[in-house]
């Protein structure tokens, strides 16, 4: 089958045979119907060769939709055919976190060597996927996989970060979401299908910031200079009970920690790097700030709801796996509206 793999440390991935997978006891093989494409694989294809983490040559590809090809000895309630989404942070079903239905969360895992498909193991960006438990898949239920892919990361992220503030998000509110490319702009969708708060987008460009009014920011701001003052001023001076930061780079972090409200919840989803520091003085009253990692599986399913329901709709590119490392060249480039999604039979 074909595959888009990272096979050099600093060279860009190619696309090149790998033989065809076959599911063990328990496994699940799927039939890979639609693949996103993320910034953490940008992200992965930077990391220099000292300390890199994963073993080479890399499947990339950790958001994933297919049909089920063929079904491992043992698996029940699933049968050929099926449409599904990919759960991506496996963990290992066992451990305190794990029992909660926490697995993105899992205490096991690095121990373990469990790793996520396109993140230490072989991705969805391939004709067939195989997946190492059938918990780690939900039902598509009539979602179109172009639009339902992405929603795997790009839409569990933002839900499990926006989730944990919502007892702060109430009538007269201000939300602020820094970055409205493939995961912020499904945060604005999310913030006003979930929340009455006023919603602030704030990015590089007037095209970006387009895309955000289109799906619901009450307020669009540049991400300069002026930005935190800007966002004051629209919020009468007392800053925003929420910031969701989806880049995480030193200005934005800055910005972010700078239009805090007290008592505001700050939340770092990007992985930019950079740090907000905590203490006395140095942040309004009683400011929390977080830095989640992707979703449980429930909440997954709670988002695919949502889809299904209207509250979202993801914008999307969409390539053929030949042209899959175009998509990853125009998404570097800053060049992709909302979300890249490649068909591996497109």
């Amino acid at each position: 089958m074909k595959a888009l793999q990272y096979r050099t440390i600093g060279a860009p991935p190619e696309v090149v045979g790998v033989p065809d997978p076959e599911p063990g006891p328990g496994q699940v093989l799927l039939k890979v119907t639609a693949a996103g494409v993320c910034h953490s694989d940008i992200a992965v294809m930077s990391w220099p060769a000292e300390g890199f983490p994963y073993e080479l040559p890399l499947t990339l590809g950790h958001e994933g939709v297919g049909t089920v090809a063929a079904l491992g000895a043992g698996v029940t309630g699933l049968r050929e055919g099926d449409a599904v989404a990919v759960y991506g942070p496996w963990g290992c079903g066992t451990c305190a976190k794990c029992a909660e239905g926490k697995e993105n969360y899992c205490l096991r895992a690095g121990k373990l060597g469990i790793h996520p498909p396109g993140l230490g193991r072989p991705g969805s960006m391939a004709e067939y996927l195989l997946v190492d438990d059938a918990r780690h898949l939900v039902p598509l239920d009539g979602l179109d996989p172009v639009a339902a892919v992405p929603l795997t990361d790009a839409g569990l992220t933002p839900y499990h970060a926006i989730k944990q503030s919502l007892p702060k998000l109430g009538p007269g509110s201000t939300a602020v979401v820094i970055g409205t490319g493939g995961l912020g702009h499904v945060a604005v969708q999310l913030l006003r299908a979930l929340t009455p708060a006023r919603v602030v987008a704030l990015d590089v460009s007037e095209e970006k910031l387009r895309l955000a009014r289109e799906v619901g920011a009450h307020e669009t701001v540049l991400s300069d200079a002026r930005a935190a003052a800007t966002v004051r001023e629209i919020t009468g001076g007392l800053g925003a009970e929420a910031v969701f930061d989806f880049v995480g780079a030193e200005p934005t972090v800055k910005t972010a920690g700078a239009v805090a409200a007290v008592e505001a919840d700050v939340t770092l989803v990007g992985i930019g790097g950079a740090a907000l520091p905590v203490g006395f003085g140095l942040l309004p009253f009683e400011v929390s700030v977080r830095a989640p990692y992707w979703g449980t599986r429930a909440e997954l399913i709670e988002v695919l709801a949502l889809a299904r329901s209207g509250a979202l709709s993801v914008h999307t590119e969409t390539f053929s796996l030949d042209d899959a490392p175009l998509a990853y060249e125009r998404l570097h480039a800053g060049a992709v509206d909302g979300r890249a999604v490649v068909l591996p039979h497109g």
